[in-house]
């Protein structure tokens, strides 16, 4: 009994397979004899036609934002792919530090070994403390974004879209199906009518001779069938199409419930970026209690070349900064002066300072007592002082 019933089987399998060979057959023959022109192809209406093209826009915009979103999520591609094979797997991904969880255990490491009490020690578990904090703000910015963001877009994609997908090609299937029953009724009613035309029997033959059934009766029942065919076809053709429609429609919601998620993720975003100002600020007033500058090194003799007198402090104004040196007093030199261009836009930080816009051409020159990172800049009637790492000095 189980094998007869498994070659029963096999044997539905087998008609299953050729029918659906047939099937595909025809839908092939009837694309071709779209494309050459050779059938009449039923057309969608003209709001079905921008639903569909709607739905393709938002499928591929969504996905472009998607992958592009993951990148600025996680920039390591390594990263993503193994995210990837996890999640394929079905397995929970493991926990992974950030570059600023990294950063701050190599920098609290050092201040061990370099000696927690010394000011370097000192100032790297600060920074360190502070970059684990931004690390871990990082990881929650993270997890955030993909649950509220990302998990919504990927869900469209794989759930909705597929779906629309599915009932697409079935649409098409079924609008294939209802043009191949046109082609067979117009077949049909032209065999037909040319049957009508031409008598099947001869006026020679005997009266009492009697035909079981004309050509024209046979192409006349073959007519009957092609019409119900076309009446079954198009009635499934117009419940799928109703079917796609609906979902089609549901793209205004799958917009409205994205720009949800799309103002959910800049809130997150925003609240990221203020948690690591704040962090910032706070470090830099606690290092700014305890200046790197104002630190008394007592290991080396006063004007020796290690001694901290010997170099100007950062904080201390440059000679070119001084009351002593006002830059509408300065007179170029004889000679000396160079033509420089611009590298980059840089803004004047006060009015002895020249602000400069990135491809200029200037003027530039020295003069006695100034620091080497500066020089005086003109151009047309105005002056200021310029950085040298901002030009390019012209031969």
């Amino acid at each position: 009994v189980f094998f007869n019933r498994l070659n029963t089987f096999s044997k539905l399998c087998l008609l299953f397979s050729k029918l659906n060979t047939q099937i595909q057959e025809l839908h092939t023959q009837n694309f071709t004899e779209e494309k050459l022109g050779q059938a009449e192809k039923t057309e969608l209406d003209t709001h079905f036609e921008n639903l569909l093209s709607r739905a393709d826009c938002t499928k591929n915009w969504t996905e472009k934002i998607y992958r592009q979103t993951e990148v600025v999520l996680q920039p390591n591609p390594g990263a993503r792919i193994e995210e990837f094979l996890f999640e394929k797997l079905d397995r929970k991904v493991p926990p992974r530090p950030t570059n600023g969880d990294i950063l701050g255990q190599f920098m609290l490491e050092a201040a061990k070994e370099f000696g927690p009490g010394t000011p370097y020690g000192s100032t790297l578990i600060k920074v360190g403390d502070c970059q684990r904090r931004l690390g871990g703000a990082e990881r929650e910015f993270l997890q955030t974004s993909s649950i509220s963001f990302l998990t919504p877009l990927r869900n469209f994609l794989e759930g909705d879209w597929r779906t629309i997908s599915k009932e697409r090609r079935l649409l098409e299937n079924r609008r294939l199906d209802l043009d191949a029953c046109k082609a067979r009724l117009k077949k049909a009613k032209t065999a037909e009518a040319k049957a009508a035309a031409v008598p099947d029997f001869q006026e020679t033959r005997p009266c009492h001779y009697v035909l079981s059934a004309s050509a024209s009766a046979l192409w006349n029942e073959e007519l009957d069938k092609a019409e119900h065919e076309l009446r079954v076809a198009q009635t499934e053709f117009d419940r799928q199409a109703e079917v796609t429609r609906l979902l089609l429609e549901g793209i205004s919601n799958t917009h409205v419930n994205h720009l949800h998620c799309l103002c959910e993720f800049v809130e997150v975003q925003a609240m990221y970026y203020s948690q690591c100002h704040k962090y910032m600020q706070e470090l830099q007033k606690e290092l700014g209690r305890k200046s790197p500058h104002s630190l008394e090194v007592n290991s080396h003799p006063a004007g020796s070349p290690t001694d901290p007198s010997a170099f100007p402090q950062l904080n201390s104004p440059s000679p070119l900064k001084t009351d002593t040196l006002q830059i509408e007093e300065v007179q170029p030199p004889a000679s000396g002066t160079r033509k420089a261009k611009v590298l980059y836009d840089y803004d004047a930080a006060d009015s002895n300072e020249l602000s400069l816009r990135a491809d200029e051409l200037i003027t530039v020159y020295t003069v006695p007592g100034m620091d080497s990172d500066w020089l005086i800049g003109e151009r047309g009637n105005q002056k200021g002082t310029v950085p040298v790492t901002y030009l390019e000095l012209l031969s």
